[in-house]
């Protein structure tokens, strides 16, 4: 499947961005969602101007195996991809007219703002600090933060070991929700390092350069899936993370449409899911939530 994709160009806190082209060994086989025809809105609202310009502007991630990972040939896939799909379907919008744009952590209340993407659908918890600044459809999915570590690591088996062993490094994303709840953790400000993108952190436990990477369980089984035996996660979650869509701050009418669309086609969820992110040894087939009102 082709998609047009775009990579974000925008100046970050930490290392320079860099695309993940690596993976594509996913069985990612769902099957196309349905797109409407002769679809109407009432004029003025977003759904009329995406339908009225015949695509959509997508964030996601590309580092992040069975939710958003750009695979080997330039594609981008996973179940953040086929949510997007299946709203952009709601639309009249095929899936070769959506245009995935690489969003990092770091970014997506920028673009969202910045009217560079028409939503955000890349494994972005809900929180009252975000939603300062855009509004969220949603929750779609509820995950929870864990630790990854070396498959040879015993020192740290949970959150609480972090502050019994202070050397120890563990490895964030800037501007991620996991990245602020560690911090309660650690013996000092100094055990964080934080990069741009997760399969930075990756790259560096596999190198011995941190001791461990903290993010939420799902996104974790992807690296543990693709490690050869050489990860594994320790403990149990320890926070709870609604995922929602992020859109433009107050555009009630398309929160409601977003949620809807979905609520209305919990078939093709439940296949987008198994195809991608269900797929990673360790995952769950999740009921769909129920969504929080708009506002």
């Amino acid at each position: 499947m082709k998609f047009r994709r775009t990579a974000l160009v925008a100046t970050l806190s930490v290392v320079a961005l860099t695309a993940a082209a690596c993976g594509g060994d996913d069985d990612s086989s769902a099957s196309e969602p349905a797109v409407e025809t002769d679809v109407e809105f009432e004029a003025g609202t977003t759904m009329a101007e995406i339908a009225e310009a015949g695509t959509i502007r997508v964030g996601t991630k590309f580092d992040q195996p069975g939710f958003g990972l750009e695979n080997l040939e330039g594609e981008v896939e996973g179940f953040d991809v086929e949510v997007a799909k299946i709203i952009a379907g709601a639309l009249g919008i095929a899936e070769d007219d959506i245009e995935f744009v690489q969003t990092p952590s770091a970014v997506r209340e920028e673009v969202i703002e910045g009217d560079e993407v028409d939503m955000v659908v890349a494994t972005y918890t809900i929180n009252d600090t975000r939603k300062e600044r855009i509004s969220f459809a949603g929750p779609y999915y509820l995950a929870g933060q864990q630790i990854m570590v070396a498959s040879d690591n015993d020192e740290i088996t949970g959150p609480d070991s972090l502050k019994e062993n202070p050397d120890a490094k563990v490895c964030s994303v800037t501007g991620s929700t996991p990245a602020e709840q560690i911090t309660e953790y650690l013996a000092s400000p100094d055990q964080l390092v934080l990069f741009d993108e997760y399969s930075q952190c990756a790259d560096s436990l596999s190198n011995g350069q941190v001791d461990a990477v903290t993010t939420d369980n799902v996104i974790l089984l992807g690296f543990v899936s693709k490690s050869n035996g050489d990860f594994k996660l320790v403990g149990e979650q320890f926070t709870e993370e609604p995922y929602g869509i992020g859109i433009q701050k107050g555009d009630v009418a398309f929160c409601e449409f977003i949620n809807d669309t979905l609520q209305e086609n919990e078939d093709a969820y439940i296949e987008a899911w198994e195809a991608t992110a269900g797929q990673v040894e360790g995952t769950e087939t999740p009921e769909l939530p129920e969504p929080a009102p708009c506002a």
